[in-house]
């Protein structure tokens, strides 16, 4: 009994620290990457002129973006916003709203177009971002894939940029939007007025929320619940064992005592019949 008490309570502790250490929901940042072109992961094979990275909303005016060759040289030469599309697989993105979870579905993807000066190589290439989203959380991240089309020659008059981020990006960036009333995804808006939604974001959807804790508190019920169960079970299994096995030990001892009593009368039957079977003869 002990043994499985333990042990149940060994698991209800490893159940507990696991529910505490995963996230209570697939929460995402705001503004996150969509989709791009080319995909992460891909090979290219024809010398693109630029990179679509689409975002589920405008990235920052400030917004930064590099283009890595396979030896750390830049590539890139400068970006521009492009055209927004209807994203094949819609995204959604969750807004903590008044302890609940909010998700909200995304079909249009933003994109950012970056320019590519030249193709100086086959290899892995990278494209990295640094932006600011309309919450103000920042949008950060990679692109990787593999270049196995013609080396191109760079523009003239071209040399490789060497100038890093937006000081105000990077700080705006660092602070995760601590000073932005909006970082929570807790929309602010007056009294009786619609809050305002992420810029670019008109084609989201909301559905039912469901509170941060819910997870956690469900196993935690669960495990309880088998615990109870088998500590309710062990007892009755092994009450009953002993109980089952007096009655055949009494009815042995039992059959041991008749089979001694009738012994007696064998002899003493014997005893009797010898002397009358003396005096026959």
């Amino acid at each position: 009994m002990r043994k499985v008490l333990s042990r149940a309570v060994a698991v209800l502790a490893a159940t507990l620290m696991v529910s505490l250490l995963l996230p209570v929901a697939p929460a995402s940042a705001h503004g996150q990457l969509a989709t791009s072109t080319p995909l992460t992961g891909t090979v290219v094979r024809e010398p693109l002129t630029q990179l679509a990275l689409y975002f589920t909303e405008k990235p920052a005016a400030n917004a930064h973006f590099t283009i890595s060759g396979p030896n750390g040289s830049r590539v890139d030469n400068g970006w521009s916003f492009g055209e927004p599309k209807r994203l094949d697989k819609p995204v959604t993105e969750y807004f903590m709203v008044n302890g609940v979870f909010e998700p909200r579905l995304y079909h249009t993807g933003f994109p950012a177009m970056v320019t590519v000066a030249h193709w100086p190589t086959k290899g892995r290439y990278t494209a990295s971002y640094l932006s600011v989203a309309s919450d103000g959380e920042a949008v950060r991240g990679n692109v990787t894939f593999d270049y196995q089309g013609p080396g191109t020659a760079a523009p003239a008059g071209w040399s490789a940029p060497t100038a890093g981020p937006d000081p105000a990006l990077v700080a705006q960036a660092e602070s995760e939007g601590s000073t932005n009333p909006a970082a929570s995804g807790s929309p602010v808006a007056p009294t009786g007025a619609p809050a305002s939604e992420p810029a670019g974001a008109t084609e989201e959807q909301s559905d039912g929320g469901f509170p941060a804790w819910l997870i956690p508190a469900l196993i935690v019920v669960v495990v309880s619940a088998i615990v109870l169960l088998a500590a309710r079970r062990r007892p009755a299994a092994r009450g009953a064992s002993p109980a089952g096995r007096r009655p055949a030990g009494s009815a042995g001892k039992n059959g041991a005592a008749a089979r001694k009593s009738t012994n007696p009368a064998r002899k003493t039957g014997n005893r009797a019949g010898g002397p009358a079977r003396r005096g026959r003869r």
